[in-house]
């Protein structure tokens, strides 16, 4: 009786325990339009900290969107980076009718220190009391060798962010599926399924400068790698295309990167990142969204 006892509690405590992962998988996407159209990108590294406002004021004018902004990567020495000069720099293009996206770079090798730098882009507050449009995961790293439990640990940390997130639009940043079929090494059996039912929208990294020369070998990689997005996270999540390096791109390939955008229905748009963007980038980008 005791046996049976101990299985029925057992059975009811893994079928409590797959209930809240299904629970957690499917929760409801939030409002995801943030990541349409054109965008840019900061990371930690950039001068803008230095005038913040003026970085502002000169992305704004670009026709920008949404800004993509680092907080910190799994190698800073805090969970923000520069929160004063960020904050500013926040606040100055929400003035200017700009979104911004937070990103931050987990390592997967300390779960504390990435869940608590995911938590800082969610409460950060600016000095005008505003928070970020949206938050993101560059997902990349692959210090942790042990591919399976990495994979584990992005799930678990995926799933709390969305719970944690609520209302706020939370996204992918990804290697592009073609980039992992070329390197097999890197991340073996991507979960793009158990993502996809996380996540509001997906940002692949189809980068080409300098390893994709020509505007046929561009566009067929970006092209391909678009497409098999789309086929492996769903038809309905939005995709946002980041393109880069900017400066390492001749303009024929430029062109092919927003062929391959407008080609394959990507919803937004960019390169990497805004102090490498020439003109040559910014023209490329207008094409996409109606102007020169």
């Amino acid at each position: 009786m005791r046996r049976s006892l101990l299985v029925v509690a057992v059975a009811l405590s893994l079928a409590a325990v797959a209930a809240a992962e299904r629970s957690a998988v499917a929760a409801p996407r939030a409002e995801a339009s943030v990541f349409d159209g054109l965008a840019t990108w900061v990371d930690i590294y950039d001068a803008y900290y230095r005038a913040p406002e003026a970085a502002a004021a000169r992305i704004a004018a670009r026709g920008v969107r949404t800004v993509f902004a680092e907080t910190a990567n799994d190698r800073s020495a805090v969970d923000v980076v520069k929160p004063g000069p960020l904050g500013r720099f926040v606040d100055a293009l929400h003035e200017r009718g700009v979104a911004v996206v937070a990103w931050y770079l987990p390592g997967f090798d300390r779960p504390s220190r990435d869940l608590r730098r995911t938590r800082a882009m969610l409460r950060f507050r600016t000095p005008a009391g505003g928070s970020f449009d949206a938050v993101a995961l560059d997902i990349e790293s692959t210090r942790l060798k042990n591919v399976g439990l990495r994979t584990r640990r992005l799930l678990t940390l995926s799933r709390t962010l969305r719970t944690e997130a609520g209302d706020t639009p939370v996204a992918a940043i990804t290697y592009p599926p073609r980039a992992l079929e070329r390197h097999a090494g890197w991340w073996p059996r991507f979960p793009w399924a158990d993502l996809g039912r996380l996540y509001d929208a997906f940002v692949p990294m189809a980068y080409t400068g300098g390893g994709f020369p020509g505007y046929d070998a561009t566009y067929g990689y970006v092209a391909r790698s678009l497409r098999q997005v789309r086929a492996l996270v769903g038809v309905d999540v939005p995709i946002h295309a980041a393109g880069g390096v900017a400066n390492r791109m001749s303009r024929d390939e430029l062109e092919a990167f927003a062929d391959a955008v407008a080609d394959t229905g990507a919803t937004g748009w960019s390169l990497y990142d805004y102090e490498t963007t020439l003109p040559r980038g910014w023209a490329a980008l207008g094409v996409l969204g109606g102007t020169r």
